[in-house]
């Protein structure tokens, strides 16, 4: 499926093939089961520039502009921090590379749009496609393989790979619980001051 800037399918796109998890590899199994336990974590916006590798400028910019806004919880004036979700690192993180390969930003808005649509088993097996112009989502190799031989793509992102890379960075670094507000230390265990705001609080 080809995503425009105008919402609609290009002339010539992939049609839509939903996978199945029987077409799932074992590492993007894997990488599901982490995605359960992380729906309750918020992190902090230096945490989501950390994980997705842009700055904290690009980070507030995207938020006021509304490309990327965290879904738990924006900023409500000064003194309040956003608090953004796993899913919402993942998409940072897409359209860093998405605007580093120069599509253009209207297209990058639909993708964002079309990622935060879909279901958290749709993303891990997803990859985007980009001849620079349009998005292609392509759910199977042998889509990915159409579009390459059509003279389409010219890159592509698997989005699962990126989700396993930001599932990486994050477990080094500090989440906290959407319920409670706990600091929850990723596997760094210098992290002294950390683990004394926790018996503290």
């Amino acid at each position: 499926m080809a995503i425009t800037g105008d919402g609609t399918a290009a002339e010539g796109a992939l049609p839509l093939h939903r996978g199945s998890a029987a077409n799932c590899g074992p590492v993007q199994a894997a990488a599901m089961s982490g995605a359960r336990e992380v729906e309750n974590i918020g992190y902090r916006g230096p945490t989501a520039c950390a994980a997705a590798g842009i700055t904290y400028r690009q980070l507030d910019y995207w938020a006021r502009t509304g490309l990327v806004e965290p879904s738990i919880r924006p900023a409500y004036g000064s003194g309040t921090q956003r608090l953004y979700s796993f899913r919402d690192v993942v998409v940072l993180k897409i359209v860093k590379r998405l605007l580093d390969t120069g599509v253009s930003l209207q297209n990058i808005r639909t993708a964002v749009q079309h990622l935060r649509a879909r279901g958290l088993d749709d993303l891990t097996r997803m990859t985007l496609m980009s001849d620079g112009a349009t998005v292609y989502e392509c759910t199977s190799p042998d889509q990915v393989v159409d579009l390459l031989q059509g003279g389409q793509g010219v890159f592509g992102i698997a989005v699962g790979v990126v989700w396993r890379d930001v599932e990486g960075a994050l477990s080094q670094l500090h989440g906290e619980r959407v319920d409670t507000g706990e600091t929850l230390i990723g596997k760094n265990p210098h992290d002294e001051l950390a683990r004394r705001r926790n018996r503290a609080g």
